[in-house]
């Protein structure tokens, strides 16, 4: 597991999905220049952020007909891919998942657990909830991913740290109201304690790619960053604009992490799930 890793931290386009994938194309092929590997993009890169009703439209079915993504599939013959977008599943409801395009296939590498429907957000009216957490096997080893409120949730990392991804990847579509203070980057500020503070605990590197851009009177921050296994950041793309950045994957970097300090060599998942199960059985839920 060594690699370089590059976080397209793009503008998508609202609802022009072929638009987009043209894009992708030419950030993953600036990716490929620099000698990444793998690239990575935000959450619904394919789409936009605010489809709502759009979403049938814009969905691909994996098993059905990958049409609209056969470019991106193409292109992850030569780098591996993971973007956003809509997905139809088999029952016809649809997700917002992160695809996975890699040696001339794509999968389905997560669907997001916990779309967030409260304030501003409102994605339980367009999507459907995944309903599982899984890491994925690649050509540079096996890597966790998630979708932007997932890593809000201590316990999708950590059960993707469980199953031995060293590297967990956040698809993400953060947004700022309008506005020119400096308290928006507070966002920023936050995001970085708590990749930094699951870096450390799992000894594994956390990888943020955020989108940048408006809609609906909103925009979206950007400052991506892959932080280490040490919890140190090894690098930061620009507050709103587009960027793209580039960092080394190494596994002796969490084999180090893990000697270091052996709190995740430690960990008793069978504990954890004993307890889980009492607590469950006691709440009655």
């Amino acid at each position: 597991m060594n690699f370089k890793i590059a976080l397209a931290q793009i503008d998508s386009r609202l609802g022009d999905l072929q638009g987009n994938v043209k894009k992708h194309l030419v950030a993953a092929e600036n990716a490929r220049q620099l000698g990444a590997e793998l690239v990575v993009f935000p959450e619904l890169s394919l789409t936009g952020y605010s489809i709502r009703d759009m979403n049938w439209d814009l969905a691909v079915n994996l098993g059905r007909d990958t049409t609209a993504v056969k470019d991106l599939i193409e292109m992850g013959r030569h780098i591996s891919i993971i973007a956003g977008g809509v997905e139809e599943g088999s029952s016809f409801r649809l997700y917002n998942t992160a695809f996975f395009f890699e040696n001339g296939l794509v999968q389905s590498a997560h669907r997001k657990t916990y779309p967030p429907t409260y304030g501003m957000f409102e994605e339980m009216r367009y999507f459907s909830k995944g309903n599982s957490v899984r890491a994925i096997s690649s050509k540079h080893g096996t890597l966790g991913v998630l979708v932007c409120e997932d890593l809000w949730h201590v316990s999708l990392p950590y059960l993707l740290a469980l199953q031995g991804a060293q590297v967990i990847i956040s698809l993400v579509a953060s947004p700022t109201r309008l506005g020119a203070n400096e308290k928006e980057l507070e966002a920023a500020t936050i995001n970085t304690e708590n990749q930094r503070a699951y870096a450390r605990l799992l000894s594994s590197y956390i990888v943020f790619c955020n989108r940048v851009g408006y809609e609906d009177g909103v925009n979206f921050w950007g400052g991506s960053q892959v932080v280490g296994p040490d919890g140190e950041v090894l690098v930061t793309a620009k507050p709103f604009e587009e960027d793209l950045i580039v960092a080394e994957i190494s596994e002796h970097s969490v084999r180090r992490a893990r000697r270091f300090s052996r709190h995740f060599l430690d960990e008793d998942p069978t504990l954890v799930a004993r307890e889980l199960d009492r607590i469950r059985l006691s709440s009655g839920s």
